[in-house]
């Protein structure tokens, strides 16, 4: 089965690590493992079939802690969706499932860079984000 869509362009459009003074970040580095990913997929139609899509990751502590630090990055793909995609559920299907399963793993190792870099190494992303089982458990 060909794709429905092709990636014309994808990139960082932001990034940001936030960790306020040293106690936060020794606090957070003791406590990361509380830390939760959260995903948001937005898009928007460009023009000509063509759609932007945002893929946003935030690991954060849902806790109310005053020490804390903040992770964010926001993944911008362009596709052009194929020209016999007519149906709306289709291409949602496109965006939310088939193209973070071609991206995500990008953003991904983008991510844990930025964790590193930002003093906490060995983050790991423990359970893998599962797109299709998520779709299903939305829509169906």
């Amino acid at each position: 089965m060909s794709e429905k869509f092709n990636i014309l362009a994808n990139f960082i459009k932001d990034m940001s690590s936030e960790t306020p003074d040293v106690q936060s970040y020794l606090f957070v580095k003791d406590n990361i493992s509380k830390y939760k990913l959260n995903i948001d997929i937005t898009s928007k139609a460009v023009k000509n079939k063509m759609i932007e899509v945002n893929t946003i990751l935030k690991f954060e502590d849902k806790e109310p802690n005053e020490k804390k630090s903040y992770f964010e990055i926001n993944y911008i793909s362009i596709i052009k969706i194929d020209e016999n995609v007519k149906d709306k559920k289709e291409l949602e299907k496109i965006i939310l499932c088939d193209l973070q399963n071609k991206i995500y793993p990008k953003i991904e190792n983008a991510f844990l860079n930025l964790l590193n870099d930002s003093g906490f190494p060995g983050v790991k992303m423990e359970k893998k984000i599962d797109f299709n089982d998520l779709y299903n458990k939305k829509f169906n």
